[in-house]
């Protein structure tokens, strides 16, 4: 959920150490913060159950994947607009990557130059949901990320778009449907299940 706020431009060299005192957390949409609230618990429950049950898929394949909650910035480039930094409510990456970025002063960012996150998750609720489905989407292609799931905890579906020829190719799922992931071939996962309801 994102809140607009200081409508200050910040470069982001200025926003990856930026720090107002509190522990509020922001994202960077053309050179401008906005404030990520904290989502209703529904929103939270989704998230966390969702980050929990992918992590154990990513150990199931043998990989030593991470499913961070709200806590990864990645730069994307919107044309015409200046500094992005989005954060997924969910990011899965490699161990090494999230140490690497974890290692930097500042926010924990991953740069335009570095390798895409493996699968991003954004857990929609009312204040974010045209972002999410609009402008997040565009600016997830564009940076290469090869999975973008959309989950509605409302309305018990699970969209997974999967990045073919510069496009994310959709696949919805709902209530008792088992999800289709090609990251998490084995996932034992029903839309439902991503709101903790079955």
């Amino acid at each position: 959920m994102t809140v607009a706020t200081d409508r200050r431009r910040m470069t982001l060299k200025e926003f990856l150490t930026y720090d107002d005192g509190t522990n509020t957390r922001f994202e960077l949409v053309d050179g401008v913060l906005v404030e990520m609230s904290l989502g209703t618990g529904k929103h939270g429950r989704a998230i966390y159950r969702l980050a929990k049950r992918l992590e154990t898929a990513a150990k199931n394949l043998g990989t030593d994947w991470l499913a961070i909650q709200g806590l990864v910035g990645i730069e994307t480039d919107v044309p015409g607009k200046n500094d992005h930094v989005r954060i997924p409510d969910i990011t899965i990456l490699p161990e090494s990557q999230w140490d690497a970025i974890g290692d930097r002063s500042g926010s924990a960012t991953i740069f335009q130059d570095e390798p895409a996150p493996i699968v991003v998750v954004e857990v929609l609720s009312p204040s974010t949901k045209s972002i999410d489905l609009k402008e997040k989407r565009a600016e997830y292609v564009k940076r290469g990320i090869p999975e973008y799931w959309i989950v509605d905890p409302d309305r018990l579906w699970v969209q997974v778009g999967t990045l073919i020829d510069g496009a994310y190719q959709f696949q919805t799922f709902t209530g008792g449907d088992t999800i289709v992931s090609p990251t998490f071939p084995e996932l034992n996962l029903t839309a439902a299940m991503t709101s903790g309801r079955s």
